[in-house]
Parts: C-alpha cells; structure tokens; sequence
C-alpha cells in the first residue's frame, strides 16, 4: 500500500508542477464571481438567496459544466503525455506493475477532479452569499450537495472517458477534442428506446428531481447501473489496452 500511495504522490506532484495547474483553480474562482455579478446587475432578484445561486450554478448546466472541462483539459495528457515525451519507458522499467503505475494515474484524475469540485463549491457559495445573501430562498444545503454530487458525478465520468481515449490514442490533443465532442452532443435527445442505454441521456441525473426522468421507462437506479457498466468498460478497455502496448 505504502508502495501506491508513493506511485499516487509521484503522479500528483508530477501534475502539480505544470505550469498551467493552478490556473483551473483561479479561473473557478473568478468564474462565479463574474457571473454572480452579471445577474445580480441584470435580475437581482433571480436567486432568492446564496443557496439559491448555488444550487442552480453548481449543474452540469451551469459553472459545473466549466468544472468539467477544465478537469479534462487538465488531466487529458497524464497517459498521453507520458508517450509524446519518451517518458514512458523509464516508467515502466520500474519494479511496479503496469497495473499499478496506471491506476495510480487514475486515482490522481480522480483526486483532481474532487479538488477543482471542492474549490468550485466554495467559490460559488461565497459568491452568492456576496451577491445574494443568505436570507430568503427556497433552496438549502441539501438542494447544493445534490447539485455537487450531479456534477461531480459527471465529471468522473466524463474523466474516465477522456482517460480511456488518452490511452487508446497516445494523443493530448485527440483526447480533448473527442471529449469536447462528447459533452457537446451529450444534450441530444433521440426519442428512441435504445437510446436509454446511452451514456449520454443517463448523465442527466438532475431530471430526477422531483420524480422526472430524462426519457420515459427510465429510473435513478437503472442510470447508475448504466454509468457504472460504461465507466468499468471505460478502465476495463484502458487498463487492457495499457498492460499490452508495446513501448519499445
């Protein structure tokens, strides 16, 4: 165990030292800030309180989808990046298996994605309480740790995915245009009854609100059964693909 979490600091500080790893951070920072300053110019009256705002601007709809794609931009090269350099080889000479060396990977992705998560839920808080105050309202605490789990959940899969893509083509660049793609399309809806085994329409957790659902026949357990099987196929095609790449 003492061995992983080694391999696990090794990839944070690995990831830690580029040049543009804090700027995600500031710019989720700043992000609600400006836009908590935009409605509150244009309709002040639009979010009754900070939980209000928060609840609304942490969805995959709103500054979460932001979230999302930073998290992706920011973690889309830690396979690949390790072949466009050479680096590759020297990582695999070591005593760890491919196994470990790649899910230490995996779970820094993870890490990342929780850290951009926990600093964009507080920027957006503090953002409404500056804009919005407290007072008034309809939402609470728990409307806004429904709102984070949605698009941390999202997220995590979307970073699965781009992991996925990094392995299997050796490309930064590739990795973040399919992705971006993805996300893009991930908003169409095909009233077809196959189409509610596609990834895309069971990322909509949010339509769960209130007894909804994002197509009909379609329940909150079958999402997450359907999410699951997509993210293990996800890291089972990785992980595969990984351990019989030839490097030399």
């Amino acid at each position: 165990m003492r061995s992983f979490n080694n391999l696990m600091l090794n990839e944070w500080l690995k990831l830690s030292k580029k040049r543009m790893f804090f700027v995600p951070y500031v710019l989720l920072i700043l992000l609600p800030l400006l836009v908590g300053y935009i409605v509150h110019s244009v309709s002040a009256d639009l979010f009754g309180s900070a939980f209000d705002f928060s609840s609304t601007m942490l969805l995959p709809n709103g500054i979460g989808q932001a979230l999302t794609i930073l998290a992706i931009i920011g973690t889309a090269g830690v396979v690949s990046k390790e072949y466009g350099q050479g680096t590759i080889k020297f990582l695999l000479i070591r005593a760890r298996s491919r196994t470990a060396i790649l899910a230490s990977k995996y779970v820094v992705v993870l890490l990342y994605a929780l850290t951009l998560t926990i600093v964009t839920t507080v920027a957006v808080y503090g953002s409404g309480i500056l804009w919005f105050g407290l007072n008034g309202g309809e939402a609470g605490f728990t409307e806004i740790l429904l709102s984070v789990l949605y698009v941390f959940v999202y997220t995590v899969v979307y970073a699965t995915l781009a992991f996925m893509i990094g392995i299997l083509t050796t490309s930064t660049g590739v990795t973040i245009g399919i992705t971006m793609f993805a996300i893009t399309i991930d908003k169409l809806v095909i009233s077809r009854e196959f189409y509610k085994y596609v990834l895309f329409p069971n990322l909509n957790l949010v339509a769960y609100k209130g007894d909804g659902a994002p197509m009909p026949g379609m329940t909150l357990s079958f999402s997450i059964v359907v999410l699951t099987v997509y993210m293990l196929l996800f890291l089972l095609a990785g992980f595969v693909v990984f351990r019989r790449r030839d490097v030399a």
